[in-house]
């Protein structure tokens, strides 16, 4: 029995009518500083700091959601602090008009006196996100300094350690001072700071890195080497070399010119250097033809030793003539080969070939461009309409016109995930109707919780929008809504929240905006029962929401 009613009291304190307060709320525990001095019955009777979710007993007390709860866990009959009457829990409900008065009590930003700013407390945490005198820690990656928001800036752009800064031909961030591997690489000194001895090593290192592939960095053009002494970016290195295309050929064509007559003094030395091989060949043979005239002269002669020196004296001379006669035949041969130009002159008609169809496509090209660029228009113009009317299809299949709404959400992991890290809280469903021209409805989730839920239950609401009808339609709207989230099971263990539209509320009166204030359950599940493997809420990463607005004595046009 006891089990009941905590499981009851829960669920009453999971339910909220819709109010305008439903986004306001602040952090419990806070060192608050009011205004004015906090009157005794905005505090709480159990823990006497200031009501947050106030809730009033049969005895007329008031406690904070949490504490009384925490007295219902200490004790099986829990008793009031101040007139020791026993709490009975269904006599206990929630004191709305209390938590507005408190969430509308003025108090001073923590950091006065430099912030003289007055807040409601409600809007306290939303004050901090931007007050100039909040601490914060700098952004930059690697650094841990805490520095005032209205100093961040100077802070980022002169001072931090582990700033960024642009190349000065691209403006592309360059990272001039990464602590961390520098400390485990290249400091010499570690592990002391390094903030001031090599630091400019460091900038050097990485700018000359980037430097050697900066696309706006100026370098020579490849045609040097042939005459041409233009400085141009890298980047744009392509463009001088199709626009100056046919000057690096004539500059080619001269230099290969040049090359030419110096091959042919090279021929003309060459013919020298063969006549005069010839003529020592020649003053060979004549040697060989005396050597044998003299052994003919002397074969039997007494004289015989003088023959000898004579023919000693002839051999010297002809191996002399034989080493210069070599030495000249491996000069000739070595001249042959840098003679040898064929794979230049292959080259240049090539180039010449090349110039010529090139020459030729210029026209063409430019009638192509011109025709792509008329049909890329078309083209886009089609995709846009295409795209219009798929979105349109899409609504008008999705759209029930029996006030009610099966909302599948896919791909709930990664949803979830944008929610938490901050960058889509909500997601909202298809539009659908009470009838063909009656109220035009929605509704808004929040994976990852929206005010007292957040971070712990997902968060569903209602949302009346505006409609085309509005003008024919009773307002305000007062049905009952039912919120539910689907067993996929097949046993139909829903999860149900069910209320009825506040008349007095601005969440359903007739829309000024696109939409009026969403107003349900910010506590509509909690995330250990959702995503229990256990349970069968979610299958396959999917999880169907269900609304149903109860149309009884709802008058159709």
């Amino acid at each position: 029995m006891a089990c009941d009613e905590l499981a009851a009291l829960s669920g009453i304190f999971t339910r909220q009518n819709s109010s305008s307060t439903s986004s306001l709320d602040f952090e419990p525990d806070a060192d608050y500083r009011f205004v004015e001095n906090l009157e005794e019955r905005y505090k709480c009777t159990y823990c006497h700091l200031v009501l947050r979710n106030p809730h009033q007993t049969g005895c007329g007390h008031r406690f904070c959601q949490q504490c009384i709860l925490a007295l219902r866990e200490l004790n099986a009959v829990p008793t009031c602090p101040v007139d020791k009457e026993t709490i009975k829990m269904h006599e206990v409900f929630k004191d709305n008009c209390c938590k507005r008065e408190v969430l509308n009590l003025h108090v001073f930003c923590k950091n006065f006196p430099d912030c003289n700013s007055k807040v409601i407390l409600g809007r306290y945490q939303e004050h901090l996100q931007q007050c100039l005198f909040e601490s914060m820690q700098c952004t930059n990656d690697g650094c841990r300094d805490q520095i005032l928001r209205k100093d961040l800036k100077e802070h980022l752009s002169q001072h931090c350690k582990f700033r960024e800064e642009r190349c000065q031909y691209c403006n592309t961030y360059v990272v001039l001072f990464n602590i961390k591997n520098h400390e485990k690489n290249d400091c010499p000194d570690y592990p002391v700071p390094c903030l001031q001895n090599c630091s400019q090593i460091i900038l050097k290192k990485e700018i000359e890195k980037h430097h050697a592939v900066c696309p706006e960095a100026e370098v020579d053009c490849p045609y040097k080497q042939y005459g041409c002494h233009v400085k141009v970016k890298r980047g744009k290195l392509p463009e001088h070399e199709n626009s100056a295309l046919r000057e690096h050929m004539l500059q080619i064509l001269d230099k290969n010119s040049r090359l030419e007559d110096q091959i042919s003094d090279l021929y003309k030395s060459l013919e020298c250097k063969e006549i005069k091989i010839q003529q020592l060949a020649d003053a060979i043979k004549k040697c060989e033809k005396e050597f044998r005239q003299y052994t003919q002269l002397f074969g039997n002669n007494s004289n015989l030793m003088v023959s000898t020196q004579a023919l000693a004296s002839h051999l010297d001379k002809s191996a002399r003539l034989e080493s210069q006669v070599k030495q000249l035949i491996q000069m000739a041969s070595q001249q042959q080969s840098k003679l040898d130009l064929r794979p230049l002159f292959d080259t240049i008609e090539n180039v010449k070939q090349k110039i010529a169809l090139m020459e030729t496509y210029d026209q063409r090209l430019v009638v192509l461009e011109d025709q792509s660029s008329k049909h890329d228009l078309q083209i886009n113009i089609h995709k846009a309409q295409l795209n219009k009317n798929e979105e349109r299809f899409k609504l008008l299949e999705g759209t029930c016109y029996n006030g009610k709404l099966i909302w599948k959400i896919t791909d709930y992991k990664m949803k979830k995930k944008e929610a938490v890290e901050g960058r889509v809280l909500s997601i909202a469903s298809q539009p659908f109707y009470t009838s063909r021209c009656g109220y035009r409805l929605c509704a808004r989730a929040y994976l990852n919780g929206d005010g007292s839920g957040k971070g712990t239950h997902i968060s569903l609401y209602f949302v009346v929008m505006r409609g085309e009808f509005d003008s024919l339609l009773l307002w305000p709207f007062k049905q009952k809504v039912t919120l539910m989230l689907l067993d996929q099971s097949g046993k139909k263990n829903h999860i149900v929240e069910v209320f009825r539209a506040d008349p007095n509320s601005s969440s359903f009166k007739r829309p000024d905006g696109e939409m009026n204030i969403a107003s349900g359950c910010p506590r509509f599940v909690p995330h250990t029962v959702l995503e229990n493997t256990k349970n069968t809420y979610i299958r396959d990463d999917t999880l169907f929401l269900k609304v149903v607005v109860d149309l009884t004595d709802l008058e159709e046009l």
